[in-house]
């Protein structure tokens, strides 16, 4: 059944109207070609100036969006796919610089169109995020030519009308149709033939727009099934933090749709749309909505809902679900769609927008005239949200806001609650609240927050009620004088008469509008009209005469403002760049600048900040009320980022006097005013003189420190845009690089220090929200301590998830800002949680709150307006409750003052219950102690969609204690660092941050033990072998540093696993930059490690990690001439021999092998050489009854002064450690390792047992990061740490452990794992350094009780150098050691026993070569890529995929072609592989490729490489090949690796769109080329994670070196997995191992794997097959699709498994 929707045109319209209005063009003529089977606005309009006419362009068709399997699955059917490339532009600073860089692409195109017969080209630019779409389509008269056009809000939760001049609404413009679909019961006859094109979409997803069941022929009409979409021509689309502005242009040349003709219709709509942009300020914006809608002749259908679909092509079996997939795709009930001047529909957008008519004769009385006109204005001004306090006087003002149609209107019973709430809401939505008081006090109630406004420019409308002058200065109830009341803290005041018939109406709109003017024009502020009113203050009726009407007839029947003020807007770029001229010279000169950004206020100027710090390269101070402190990082590539060198803890560096002294600046350009960090303020002027440049809009003088040099007074967007018409030279690169380190440095500490401390914090409470502020957030701080800490310990967020972070990341920026405000104009406590409800009632975010405790309870009555929630999100209150004013005991005066004075004057202690106060207001409470509770509540307050409060316990001391000691650290830290880096910067001769290394090479040593070592004994050996690598690591000048990697039974990895790493770390390492900041051992080396090499943290050995951090240490101290132990401690290598003992202690260990007497003879031995410290293994014999017997005679044969300690190795249940610290309580034991196997009992031993107890086989096991885990051992009886540094990972992790361990008042004992003396005297080294910071730390001092585990010395009956390490007793101490002198001179005279050196591995070459293969058809000329030798005769072949070519594999093939022949191939079409064709072929014979045709290609070439087998690896399309071999052709192969593969699409339309969209991205690769093509390609969700990578880059570089396109391109069309037989069945034949290798971030060929792994097993099964000849997964962690890219390690160790696997079972 069909049904009209109610369409209703004026007389005389034609439902075929004219596709435009009047022609702008002189002389344009205008040409119509209609068609009865579609809508005349389908034809877009280009210009062919050159004949002065017009050519109408239809718009492309296509079938969808989504595709119905019923329409293409006759066979006669023919599937075409276009698939749309975009290309994504450089960010611009305002919409019309976007609208302009589209324009120009658009000319770029023009002057070289694509040459094909059809296509989908996209433009896309970033622009600023704050809404201007509803605007924008308000401005565009009805007559404009360019349709369809309509607005779509993003508004989900119930959208109103009211909503639209409440808030800044969200949304989507469209204009103009570039493609629209339709399906056949909506398509016309004509349209009807056996082709259907689809669209796709690889890269970013394109949207388009339409209606579902109803059809548009001529007129709209309900059809179920009808569909309607469109993909504008022109969109802006406004997320959360970013607008999006593109451009589509759409062709077919078969549908006389030309690229011309497409070009120049884009042309014709951007020059139409921009010349009807609106220029208005963000803060008047709102002024034409109700005004342009009201004279839109738009039909409203509140039944009707405008959908939203992703352009994604569906494969598999997806397309099936057609079309309730359609319908559940997003759709809007509050949108406008116009299809012509006089036609359109629309739905909750016109209730409060038709009829402009406004009647003023029925009012009541003459105050409710003059009430009226002053809320109506205020309407037509945009301003509708009102603030009423109670009150007799101001009953008509009251009266009249309340009963408005697009008012909204809140009350509370305190007017100075209801003032800040004002103010909030003018913060959040940059336009003025309007705020109704009575007389009296009520308006002196509002003097605090007016004061706020006024010093921070925030735009406020104060119209207060008074008595008459009849009734002023005599005595009358609530009679004040009003006058003035304000002073100098408003922009503009005026008393209004009282309300009079005999005064024309107009002089109250013309004061009015004066007002709102003067509020929002710089200097943005208050305003004040004052309302006397006489008796009678209700409705009841008064005569009054009309005639004051006169002159309203004009205002109320148009709708506008009586008075409009026009503003012209100047860009700095243009009329005043001139003036700019001196400061541009003066930022360009500048070597050493810094770009302060302070307060911003909207999300364009954090937008716009953003840009200038990309533009000028310069460091970045970022202010917490800046909105980039706590920005949302958007990518993990160290490329992108470091775009845009931020110094968020800059506050804390300058701690350090040593850094103050240092640091200067040349220039420093300052965005915003008020600082919220005294240490920078302080920096300011102590590094003045220097050009200082401060940029704001007001004209206020805000130079507290008297530094300023250049003061403009510019809006930020006309600032930035100025200056990004200049290129600027790079800053300083050292001088960035030491700015970079320093903040990273203490960043690092500062993240260690609140990780580490087990309470909750205050500063963990900063740290703890900045994780949870998503992108739909906004941050509102208090004052005091709450903005201090979100300043100082606060941290940006990662998001790799935002649906634009490629598109942005692309363009180079890493980040996004997020709304912060803040109430820092007069910097009070009062009214901050009223003025937090307001902005979120502004901003149309959720708003999470920081406060203290003292501001909440100086404000409880904002909690009344809290539970009045209208058209405002949830909003989060945290109060931070140390029960009173904290912020006291971090000031001077808190040492000067007395506990008594200080609690009672300043802190302001209190015991007031916060959640009675909430209970009583009727809102949700959370009372969190811990970090876990904090956590807990955060979360739920995310989920659940109420208010609520988060009380957060503290305490002033413990608050102030914290401080002290984050302060404290953050300076040694600082210290250190710049240490660091003067000292190797000023040994290095060319003066550069890094050095670059020149290849690495490995040696394996056997040496002789004196004794096994105590891991062989518990495992059963006696081998008295010690096997190990030694790594050179030279750098470029021929410096060499040595590392050792030695694991044994204790690490996870064996000496082949290890071996692997280090052979793919000798190919990878070559050329890579050594940075300074790596001594610091503060993170430096894991972003090394992944910045440099590509290696996440998870992957590497901690053995080959230990041994690279040793090797590149020790090479950085020969390279400057230093010591190892300079280069750790730079600033204290001159006193550290003076200071502290130049000895480390040792502690000895036994292995407890003997009787007891003979063991206490070797420990008595022990003692008579110096020792003070002795370890003893126990758990090594039968019951802890002789463990404890060897123990007692120990203890007798050595005396009290001897501290022992013993080692059990978690061989003991709980039961029988218990029994054995019963056993020995009188030994005197300074303490037990690992008494228990279950780690989760020992905190339960300590307690029960009483003993002290030290973490060993827990250290070693750690993993993420140690300090979560860690936590739960800060038990007092837990008394060390034991750390074996080649064990937990390197010294870096060794530090951190370390320091855990000093911070919580425990030992940190570095312990080798029976390492050489190259690993021993590093150790040692290291152990002092560790000492050396736990005296630092004055908790404990470097006592010779801490003694190290470094005594498996002993054990050595040969070393690998010819100079023995040296151990003596001190002098000093008379204890057994090493000495750090010793030890450097052991490390600087390095040289290697060539004795006892088994093999050196120092590189491997590729060999590449030719073979040529031919077939009946074809010769191939195939590149092969050769490494290693055959072992066992095995050979594996490596096969790459789609784009990729053999060079993919050299790391991974060098990594294993130590036990095989490895051999990659450069497949057809792809790198140096060439095909030809035969001399008799026939020019016409189809010689394409296929997936068997080249598995038969590979299986002849192996032929001709062995007469055995051969291993495959294959990934991807390699991967589809390798699997199809091994299930076809398997009689040649032993086993396949498959990474990323899948065997095929089993449904036959499922392979059939796959076909047709292969097919149309060859067509692309060909049209626009591989650069083009690339892009396109690897912006596809398949590749989220590659484009993370560090390499990327590097990668996709590496693809654009292929020389034929052509080729490319038939390889993607031809191995095209549609064109592939599926191998599903084959599968459940499989009698051949088989790997699935994927990434876990790649959730669809997980999938595929677990598919492929059970029909493989269900054959099995089902035939009954055992052995070896099993397939599993192996699931790589931090990958995605391009395991073998982004993650190679694991990957590695599992083939040399699976090739042993094979190897076994083919034995």
């Amino acid at each position: 059944m069909t049904t009209k929707l109610p369409v209703a045109p004026p007389v005389g319209h034609c439902l075929y109207p004219p596709p435009f209005g009047p022609h702008c063009f002189p002389g344009a003529r205008r040409s119509l070609h209609p068609s009865p089977s579609s809508l005349a606005f389908l034809y877009r309009r280009s210009y062919l100036l050159s004949a002065h006419h017009l050519k109408s362009a239809k718009a492309v068709k296509f079938d969808g969006p989504f595709l119905d399997v019923r329409e293409i699955e006759e066979e006669d059917c023919e599937l075409v796919v276009e698939t749309s490339i975009t290309r994504t532009l450089q960010p611009a600073v305002t919409l019309e610089a976007g609208l302009q860089s589209i324009k120009e692409a658009l000319q770029e195109l023009k002057q070289n169109p694509p040459h094909s017969t059809g296509g989908v080209l996209r433009f896309q630019v970033a622009v600023p995020p704050s809404p201007k779409a509803l605007n924008w389509f308000c401005a565009i008269p009805p007559s404009s030519g360019v349709f369809p056009r309509f607005f779509l809000s993003k508004e989900v939760d119930e959208p109103s009308c009211k909503s639209l001049y409440l808030n800044r609404t969200r949304g989507v413009l469209g204009m103009g149709a570039a493609v629209y679909f339709t399906n056949s019961t909506s398509s016309a006859s004509d349209d009807q033939s056996s082709i259907r094109r689809y669209l796709s979409s690889d890269s970013v997803s394109m949207t388009t727009y339409g209606f579902m069941d109803v059809k548009f022929q001529s007129s709209f009409k309900l059809e179920t099934g009808s569909v309607y979409f469109c993909i504008p021509e022109i969109e802006l689309d406004e997320l959360v933090d970013i607008s999006i502005l593109s451009a589509t242009l759409a062709w077919n040349d078969s549908s006389s749709n030309l690229i011309r003709q497409a070009i120049q219709s884009l042309e014709l709509s951007l020059l139409e749309v921009s010349s009807h942009f609106s220029t208005a300020t963000e803060r008047s914006e709102h002024r034409s909505i109700a005004s342009a809608l009201g004279k839109s002749n738009l039909v409203e259908d509140k039944t009707l809902r405008m959908f939203s679909a992703q352009v994604e092509f569906l494969e598999g079996n997806n397309y099936q679900n057609y079309p309730s997939e359609l319908r559940q795709t997003p759709n809007s009930r509050q949108f406008c769609f116009r299809l012509s001047p006089s036609i359109g529909i629309s739905n909750n957008m016109l209730d409060l927008a038709t009829g402009t008519s406004y009647q003023l004769q029925h009012q009541a009385n003459i105050n409710a005239v003059w009430a009226s006109l002053i809320v109506e204005e205020c309407a037509r001004l945009g301003l509708t949200f009102f603030c009423i306090a109670p009150g007799s006087r101001s009953s008509p003002l009251a009266i009249a806001a309340s009963s408005h149609s697009k008012t909204t209107c809140i009350a509370c019973f305190d007017e100075r609650s209801l003032a800040f709430h004002a103010v909030g809401y003018s913060k959040g939505s940059q336009k003025p609240a309007v705020v109704i008081t009575s007389s009296g006090t009520a308006v002196s109630n509002l003097l605090p927050a007016v004061v706020e406004a006024s010093q921070d420019f925030v735009p406020l409308i104060l119209l207060t009620a008074d008595r008459p002058p009849e009734l002023q200065d005599t005595g009358a109830n609530q009679t004040i004088n009003q006058v003035n009341h304000f002073g100098s803290f408003v922009r503009f005041f005026f008393n209004l008469p009282v309300p009079s018939d005999t005064i024309p109406a107009r002089m109250v709109l013309t004061v009015l509008d004066s007002a709102v003017n003067w509020a929002t024009s710089p200097p943005y502020g208050p305003v004040h009209i004052n309302c006397p009113f006489r008796e009678p203050l209700h409705d009841s009726p008064e005569k009054w005469m009309l005639s004051c009407l006169t002159g309203l007839d004009n205002w109320m029947c148009k709708g506008e403002p009586f008075t409009r003020y026009i503003k012209f807007q100047h860009s700095c770029s243009t009329t005043n760049h001139a003036t700019l001229t001196e400061v541009i010279e003066t930022i360009h000169g500048a070597k050493r600048g810094l770009l302060l950004i302070c307060a911003l206020d909207t999300e364009d100027e954090i937008w716009n900040a953003l840009l200038l710090a990309k533009h000028l390269n310069w460091p970045v101070v970022a202010d917490i009320l800046s909105g980039l402190r706590l920005r949302k990082v958007l990518t993990t590539c160290p490329e992108i980022q470091g775009n845009i060198v931020f110094l968020d803890h800059l506050d804390h560096v300058l701690l350090s006097d040593y850094v103050k002294r240092w640091i200067q600046f040349e220039v420093i350009v300052q965005i915003g005013t008020r600082i919220t960090s005294k240490r920078i303020s302080q920096m300011l002027e102590e590094c003045y003189p220097y050009s200082y440049i401060l940029v704001d809009n007001h004209p206020c003088r805000h130079d507290p420190s008297h530094l300023v040099s250049h003061r403009i007074q510019c809006s930020v967007s006309q600032f930035v845009d100025a200056l990004m018409q200049v290129q600027f030279p790079l800053a300083t690169p050292n001088f960035c690089s030491y700015l970079q380190a320093l903040n990273k440095t203490v960043a690092w500490d500062i993240l260690f220090q609140i990780s580490a401390e087990p309470s909750l914090t205050e500063p963990h409470v900063a740290y703890a929200i900045s994780e949870i502020l998503g992108a739909e957030f906004a941050l509102f701080v208090g004052n005091s301590m709450a903005i201090r800490d979100s300043d100082m310990y606060g941290h940006n967020w990662k998001d790799q998830t935002h649906m634009t972070a490629d598109m942005l990341s692309s363009s180079g920026l890493p980040c996004l800002g997020i709304r912060v405000s803040g109430n820092r104009g007069a910097s009070g406590i009062d009214g901050l949680f009223s003025t937090a409800s307001g902005f979120a009632a502004g901003c149309n975010r959720r708003v999470l709150c920081v406060i203290g405790d003292v501001s909440f309870l100086h404000d409880t009555n904002g909690l009344a307006m809290l539970n009045r929630r209208m058209f405002r999100k949830p909003m989060t209150v945290v109060v931070i409750n140390n029960h009173g004013g904290a912020i006291f005991g971090l000031l001077p005066i808190a040492d000067r003052t007395s506990p008594e004075v200080l609690s009672q004057y300043f802190y302001t202690s209190h015991n007031i219950s916060i959640e009675k106060l909430c209970l009583a207001h009727s809102v949700r409470h959370f009372h969190v102690k811990t970090k876990a509770e904090l956590r807990d509540a955060l979360f739920s307050s995310q989920v659940d969609e109420l208010d609520c409060v988060i009380e957060v316990e503290s305490g002033i001391d413990a608050n102030t204690t914290f401080h002290s000691t984050l302060r404290k650290s953050a300076r040694q830290a600082a210290d250190d660092a710049l240490s660091c880096l003067s000292r190797l910067s000023t040994h290095s001769s060319d003066g550069f941050l890094f050095f670059k290394i020149h290849k690495m090479e490995y040696s394996l040593y056997r040496i002789e033990l004196c004794a096994p070592t105590s891991a062989s004994s518990m495992n059963g050996r006696n081998d008295i072998h010690k096997h190990g690598y030694v790594l050179a690591l030279s750098l470029e000048d021929g410096t060499v540093g040595y590392g050792e990697v030695a694991p044994i039974d204790i690490h996870n990895e064996s000496l082949a696993d290890a071996e692997e790493q280090l052979r793919f770390l000798c190919h990878i390492i070559v050329g890579a930059k050594i940075e300074y900041p790596l001594p610091l051992l503060k993170g430096a080396f894991t972003s090394w490690l992944w910045n440099n090499l590509g290696i996440p943290d998870c992957s590497i050995y901690p053995s080959v990690r230990c041994g690279l951090e040793m090797a590149i240490l020790n090479a950085m101290a020969a390279r400057t001439g230093l010591s190892l132990l300079d280069i750790l401690q730079p600033h204290k290598a001159t006193e550290e021999m003076h200071g502290m003992s130049k000895h480390v202690n040792l502690c000895a260990l036994i292995d407890s092998n003997g009787t007891p007497h003979e063991v206490a003879n070797i420990a008595a031995s022990l003692v008579a050489e110096g020792f003070t410290v002795i370890k003893l293994k126990v758990a090594r014999r039968e019951n802890p009854f002789k463990d404890a017997a060897v123990l007692q005679e120990v203890r007798k044969a050595v005396g009290k002064q001897i501290q022992l300690r013993v080692d059990a190795n978690r061989k003991w249940t709980f039961e029988e450690a218990i029994l054995f610290g019963s056993l020995v309580k009188d030994c005197d034991l300074q303490y037990i390792e690992e008494p228990v196997q279950d780690e989760g009992e020992i905190i339960k031993y300590c307690n029960e047992s009483g003993l002290s107890v030290a973490l060993d086989e827990t250290i070693d096991n750690l993993t993420g990061n140690p300090l979560d885990v860690l936590a739960n051992y800060a038990h007092p009886k837990v008394v060390a740490a034991v750390i074996k540094p080649s064990v937990v990972g390197g010294f870096e992790k060794a530090a951190l452990i370390a320091r855990w361990a000093q911070q919580e008042g425990k030992m940190a004992i570095v312990s080798a794992a029976f390492e050489s003396g190259l690993a021993l005297s590093t150790y040692m080294l290291f152990s002092y350094y560790v000492d050396r910071h736990q005296a630092d730390l004055h908790r404990v001092g470097p006592s010779p009780s801490i003694a190290h585990g470094l005594g498996t010395y002993r054990w050595l009956k040969q070393d690998i150098t010819t100079r023995r390490l040296r151990m003596s007793s001190d002098p000093c101490t008379r204890s057994m050691g090493a000495s750090t002198i010793d030890a450097i001179q052991h490390l600087e005279q390095f040289q290697l026993d060539d004795s006892i050196i088994c093999r050196t591995f120092n590189g491997e070459q590729v060999h590449r070569y030719t073979l040529t293969v031919k077939t009946n058809e074809l010769s191939f000329s195939i590149r092969m890529h050769e490494v290693g030798q055959a072992h066992d005769g095995d050979i594996v072949v490596f096969l790459h995929g789609f784009l990729g070519t053999g060079e993919d594999w050299i790391p991974i093939m060098k990594a294993i072609s130590g036990s095989a022949r490895c051999i990659s191939i450069d497949l057809p079409g792809h790198g140096e592989t060439k095909v030809q064709k035969l001399g008799d072929m026939e020019e016409n014979h189809d010689w394409s490729l296929s997936v068997e045709r080249v598995s038969e290609l590979l299986y002849k070439l192996f032929q001709d490489l062995t007469p055995g087998k051969v291993t495959l690896v294959g990934y991807s399309m390699g991967a589809r090949i390798a699997l199809h071999m091994a299930l076809r052709l398997g009689d040649k192969i032993n086993g396949a690796v498959i990474l990323s593969g899948s065997p095929g699409l089993n449904d036959e339309m499922a392979r059939r769109i796959r076909r047709a969209k292969d097919d149309s991205r060859a067509r692309n690769l060909i049209t626009y080329g591989l650069q083009t093509f690339l892009t396109s390609w690897y912006a596809g969700k398949l590749w989220n994670s590659l484009r993370c990578h560090p390499h990327f880059k590097e990668v996709v570089d590496s693809r654009s070196l292929h020389g034929d396109a052509q080729s490319l391109a038939s390889a993607l069309s031809d191995l095209s997995i549609g064109r592939q037989e599926p191998l599903w069945d084959d599968l459940k034949h499989c009698k051949l191992p088989l790997l699935f290798v994927v990434g876990a971030q790649d959730d669809k060929f997980k999938a595929i794997a677990q598919q492929m792994l059970e029909e493989v097993e269900q054959g099995q099964n089902e035939g009954g097959a055992t052995g070896s000849n099993t397939s599993e997964i192996l699931e790589v962690q931090e990958s995605g699709h391009a395991v073998h890219l982004e993650n190679p390690l694991p990957l590695i160790r599992a083939l040399r498994r699976f090739m042993t696997r094979v190897r076994n079972s083919c034995g």
